[in-house]
């Protein structure tokens, strides 16, 4: 079993093919997607993936980069959305220091609404942090909520040690494959498998050897071979042990 937890096929990368891709996912051993809203329109599109594959499940949210036009009509669609039978946490959502495409004061107040939405309707959320590990800990103390993971993981051992001991799950990407990710790599080996999820984040970061191409939940495979290598254990073993993580933590049927 393998299961993408972090993916964005409701994006244009996929317009031509993406019913297709879909039910190859299926057949080649992907049992579950998770689709992940990263803006309203986002959000709306993956409730209706959701709705129309049993395999596929939603999540609802406003990466920090929506932050400078989140007002309270799109709060109010949000809450709604949020309530659909296939929605199974509140992301992605964040700060994003790196980028800065929205105002970091405007980033703050929409991760804060974000969080109390996600903590009043039991759902568990789906972190981005870029250049902002500090802020996005001291929010997430203060709003805590039923349960998080930390997509695509980049932080240092420090900031790992922080996100467990808070009981977050983290997930990586197939960036872990890279020649220079090293670093990534290492982080890996930190990390305990029942706090571990796989992610492809499509249509970004294929894995080495296919960089440059457009990224697919198929590819949720690779990566889990390579964390096998690094954690010393089966393909298999890598399989069950995060897709157990996965099924328990978004609540998949």
């Amino acid at each position: 079993m393998f299961i993408d937890t972090h993916c964005h096929l409701d994006f244009p990368e996929f317009d031509r093919d993406r019913d297709e891709l879909i039910r190859r996912a299926k057949l080649e051993g992907i049992d579950y997607i998770i689709n992940v809203g990263s803006s309203l329109k986002g959000s709306l599109d993956s409730v209706a993936l959701a709705e129309r594959y049993t395999f596929v499940y939603a999540t609802v949210g406003l990466h920090p980069h929506e932050a400078d036009n989140f007002n309270r009509n799109t709060e109010l669609q949000l809450m709604t959305l949020a309530k659909k039978d296939k929605v199974v946490a509140i992301g992605e959502i964040g700060l994003d220091y790196f980028k800065n495409y929205s105002r970091p004061e405007n980033q703050r107040p929409l991760f804060i609404s974000l969080l109390a939405l996600a903590k009043d309707l039991k759902l568990p959320v789906v972190i981005h942090t870029r250049q902002a590990q500090e802020d996005t800990l001291k929010i997430m103390k203060e709003v805590t909520p039923s349960g998080a993971v930390v997509h695509c993981f980049s932080g240092d051992d420090k900031f790992l040690k922080e996100c467990l001991d808070l009981g977050f799950f983290v997930s990586f990407t197939c960036n872990i494959t890279y020649k220079k990710a090293q670093n990534l790599r290492d982080i890996v080996r930190l990390v305990p498998l029942d706090r571990m999820m796989l992610e492809t984040d499509a249509p970004y970061l294929p894995p080495e050897g296919l960089r440059g191409e457009r990224n697919d939940p198929t590819y949720v495979k690779l990566l889990a071979a390579e964390i096998a290598a690094i954690k010393k254990t089966s393909v298999e073993e890598i399989g069950k042990l995060t897709s157990d993580n996965a099924k328990k933590f978004f609540g998949l049927k």
